[in-house]
């Protein structure tokens, strides 16, 4: 994949077309409707060109590489991509499209062409005619065949999917007018920009063609707005057109005012700077900094490669991850010149919490520059941090870091330079979603982060695989990071990247690096910590709530991490009244609206988080959460309450025990606790009433439940690695276990465990697009869009699990309007919202996966309030009356203290 970059030449050939020489006709077909005559359609074709000429020079793009993946010299290759590109609209020089407009059509038939027979005006689908057309046009002109099909297939794909073989659609039975006039068009269109070498007679690999789509999906957006590119021809000649097209080009991209897209900027100025300077610089520490092992394990080995690279990292909590990834981001991109950086995380909490680090990062190394940085999830939006960035340009234009509000727009959070988010954004770039191509074009040439890469399962994680695989081939460099891995999961992802073979056996902690210097792998010394003691209790609240007064009564401030948010719930309700006095009490878990959601995020690190924060640590805590608190939160806890779970989860959430050096501790929590609820000797762990087998798998679970009553005390970071290697061998030792248990667990591994694994793995596979797959059939039997395909019955989703809807609570009052909430505004929901009361609606979504609620709210009316604003026409209103709703047995309330609560009894009343 491209990288560097060398400036296309100012002016193309072809000097001699004047608009003045083309017909009337040509002339006079539009590609944008709007008075009084539109933009005309060579001009647009010349618009999007320009873009992509300068959007090659702004992002880097390197000649060489390029030219080795389409078979063209250097020197001309990219004409050859602009050229091509600004043909994705040829199709629309076809009598059913020209016809859409009537003004456009009547200036038409005024020029002359005839929009007959009505044969002729059935095939109005620009994109299809496209596809179908180009290819014979290109050919004339020398192009080979199977080189002109593919970059049709790119550019006719702009309004978002590529077309299978049969789709392509040209009109029938058209006068043969429209093929001279359409002909006049490529011609004057194509020797103006002067493409004249001949492409080596190649098939085009699929990632050549989806890079090539996504830069012309993006470069058109650009070029069809109109207050950028205003309609009409501008100078004489359509050379002259190019130019002052390119001048406008070159000016929006940089404007902060209007799209603000930050041109190729290494961020490491001083590349000798050896590495305490930089960690120095990456905490932004006055004092002196001294790099942990890790980092400088992973800088030496670093130093000694070449080419993009995979780097597998696994360390204990507290060793220094985040960091290491920063400063690996640093080297690699001054080493390849990678355009920028996306660091991908499990979950909205933890990508919010990494995106305050990483601004801190970027603003130590931005220098004199203004980078462009966005927080890529659904609830974005309402980012304080994020809206601070966006308001930049109003009152503080010399801050260095912006949040450019025309990435915020659907599909466009990846191609900003630098990014944050989940990790599904990019995984959707390996599915049939619409534009998934841009979202690859996005994460192209840049350094791409996944942290915590072990909580996924074998479904995301074959998804991950493929990801990888793309990513490579655009000349990303990776950084995997985890505590640690499963040998087979560690495996997987280096085959994935094209290592077969000579994996190193490094001990754990380690880091491995793959790139065009081999691979290699290195063992440091970690942190010694306290030993954690793990002790067990019976799977009942009483026992969790027994356990924690009793942690909590000489002081302290601990957790209790729950498997569903119904235990959670429950669990607040049988402790709140009961606590000793002053204790502070958070509940954090996912089913909260977003702007709650994020507050309570903010207090738990106010209370848990680091020494010197903001907030003091109170005497007593307790947090009472779910999955959302055991990933890339820095919070610390005195004890910790947990429910089972698979062994590396559980080691994932004691890493939040002692997990700072504080001056006080209570006495009580001098030694580090767990306490494991389901951890009982004398019986198997409860996984049906408690749903923990639904969600972990029985498996996992019962593994874990013996390998822990063999474990008492936990030895870190010694024991992690072997722990979850001796949980998930393909064989486990139950060596010392009862032999009816061995035998119920070894029953449970042959008929679900390695069932739902291959399922699993054999679901990702149908629904990823391979890049190794030939590009005509690439996308047969794959889903298409949201919706289920008809064979396969399969749906584009990065993780497996409950169908889920996002709403909007409101409560109705007595005259039928909604408040957000009871006794503040009303809102009439028969009548649009405008933008500010947009914002706040879409501040209260959450996501739910009840069953019944999920048919329910489907089967409301159509409510103007949501479904006629872009930010919420995809959300449904759950409306409240008197703070619940009742749907048959189903009783749903929202909570001010536990969000949003099932419950199949009789509802109390809500105040």
């Amino acid at each position: 994949m491209p990288r560097g970059g060398v400036s296309l030449a100012e002016r193309p050939d072809g000097a001699a077309y004047m608009f003045a020489s083309l017909s009337g006709e040509c002339r006079t077909l539009w590609a944008k409707s709007g008075e009084p005559n539109g933009h005309s359609l060579i001009c647009h074709m010349l618009d999007v060109a320009a873009v992509i000429s300068v959007m090659l020079d702004h992002c880097g793009c390197n000649e060489s590489e390029l030219a080795r993946w389409f078979g063209l010299p250097p020197e001309e290759v990219k004409r050859w991509l602009c050229a091509s590109g600004g043909l994705h609209d040829l199709g629309k020089a076809i009598p059913g499209f020209q016809a859409k407009w009537l003004p456009g059509r009547q200036l038409l038939e005024q020029a002359g062409l005839v929009f007959s027979p009505d044969k002729a005006l059935q095939q109005d689908r620009h994109d299809l005619a496209t596809a179908a057309l180009l290819p014979d046009y290109l050919k004339e002109r020398g192009v080979p065949y199977f080189w002109a099909a593919g970059i049709s297939q790119a550019v006719s794909a702009h309004h978002g999917f590529n077309f299978l073989p049969g789709q392509a659609k040209a009109p029938l039975r058209e006068a043969d007018s429209w093929k001279k006039v359409r002909q006049e068009l490529f011609d004057a269109y194509w020797d103006t920009l002067g493409a004249s070498a001949t492409p080596d007679d190649l098939d085009l690999p699929l990632p050549a063609i989806q890079w090539l789509a996504g830069l012309v999906a993006v470069c058109d957006w650009i070029g069809s707005n109109s207050d950028w590119f205003p309609p009409g021809e501008r100078g004489g000649s359509l050379a002259a057109h190019f130019v002052a097209a390119r001048t406008i080009a070159a000016e929006v991209l940089a404007d902060r005012g209007k799209l603000g897209w930050p041109s190729l900027k290494v961020l490491l100025d001083t590349p000798g700077a050896d590495t305490d300077a930089l960690l120095a610089r990456i905490v932004s520490s006055a004092g002196d900094i001294k790099a942990r092992p890790l980092q400088c394990v992973a800088d030496h080995l670093l130093a000694g490669g070449a080419g993009p690279t995979l780097m597998v990292v696994e360390a204990p909590m507290g060793e220094g991850k985040t960091e290491l990834a920063f400063l690996a981001s640093l080297r690699l991109q001054a080493r390849e010149h990678h355009r920028g950086i996306y660091i991908a995380l499990p979950t909205q909490a933890t990508g919010n919490a990494m995106f305050e680090r990483a601004l801190k990062f970027l603003q130590a190394f931005a220098g004199d520059a203004v980078l462009d940085m966005q927080l890529v999830h659904g609830g974005a939006q309402m980012n304080q941090t994020v809206a601070r960035l966006r308001d930049i340009w109003g009152a503080s234009r010399d801050e260095s870091v912006q949040s450019s509000a025309w990435f915020t727009q659907k599909r466009r959070g990846l191609l900003s330079p630098y990014g944050v988010g989940t990790v599904d954004q990019g995984l959707f770039g390996v599915m049939n979603v619409k534009h998934h191509f841009v979202r690859l074009w996005g994460l192209a040439n840049k350094i791409v982060i996944l942290d915590e890469v072990h909580a996924y399962d074998t479904y995301t994680t074959g998804l991950i695989e493929v990801l990888l695989r793309w990513l490579k081939s655009f000349g990303c460099s990776v950084v995997l990071m985890s505590a640690t891995l499963p040998n087979e999961k560690r495996a997987a992802l280096l085959q994935a990247w094209g290592v077969q073979m000579d994996i190193p056996d490094v001990p754990y902690p380690r880091v491995v690096v793959a790139d065009d210097r081999g691979v290699r792998g290195e063992t440091f010394p970690a942190r010694s910590q306290e030993p954690v003691h793990v002790h067990g209790l019976d799977e009942s609240l009483e026992s969790l709530v027994a356990q924690a007064l009793a942690s909590l009564q000489e002081g302290g401030c601990g957790a209790v991490i729950l498997n569903t948010v119904d235990r959670a719930q429950k669990l607040h309700d049988l402790i709140t009244d009961r606590m000793p006095p002053g204790t502070v009490l958070h509940v954090f878990h996912a089913r909260f609206p977003a702007d709650q959601r994020q507050q309570i995020e903010a207090a738990v690190l106010g209370t848990f988080g680091a020494p010197g924060g903001a907030v003091s640590r109170p005497e007593r805590a307790l947090l009472i959460a779910t999955q959302v608190a055991e990933q890339s939160l820095d919070i610390d806890f005195d004890f910790l309450i947990t429910d089972l779970a698979p062994v590396d989860l559980l080691l994932q959430r004691a890493g939040r025990l002692h997990r700072h050096v504080r001056e006080y501790r209570p006495g009580a929590h001098a030694v580090p606790r767990l306490y494991v609820s389901g951890l009982l000797p004398d019986r198997l762990p409860d996984l049906e009433t408690t749903r923990w087998g639904r969600i972990y798998g029985d498996y996992l679970c019962l593994v874990t439940w013996f390998r822990l009553l063999q474990e008492p005390v936990w030895r870190l970071p010694s024991d992690i690695d072997r722990l979850v290697q001796s949980v998930y061998a393909p064989w486990p030792d139950l060596s010392g276990l009862a032999p009816e248990r061995a035998r119920q667990i070894e029953e449970v591994s042959r008929t679900e465990h390695r069932v739902r694994a291959e399922q699993y793995a054999l679901l990702a596979r149908h629904i990823a697009i391979d890049p190794r797959e030939t590009p005509e059939y690439a996308y047969l039997d794959k889903p298409h869009g949201a919706d289920e395909d008809d064979t396969l019955a399969l749906r584009n989703e990065t993780r497996l699990g409950s169908d889920s809807v996002t709403v909007i609570p409101v409560h109705l009052d007595a005259s039928g309007s909604w408040q957000l909430h009871p006794g503040e505004g009303s809102l009439d929901p028969s009548v649009p919202v405008n933008d500010a009361m947009a914002r706040q609606l879409y501040g209260r979504q959450l996501k739910v996966s009840r069953m019944a609620l999920i048919k329910y709210l489907k089967a409301q009316p159509s409510w103007p309030a949501l479904s006629e604003h872009p930010l919420l026409s995809h959300f449904y209103p759950l409306i409240l009356q008197g703070g619940q709703c009742r749907i048959g047995q189903l009783c749903v309330r929202l909570d001010p203290k536990l969000g949003l609560v099932y419950s199949t009894e009789t509802p109390q009343e809500v105040s």
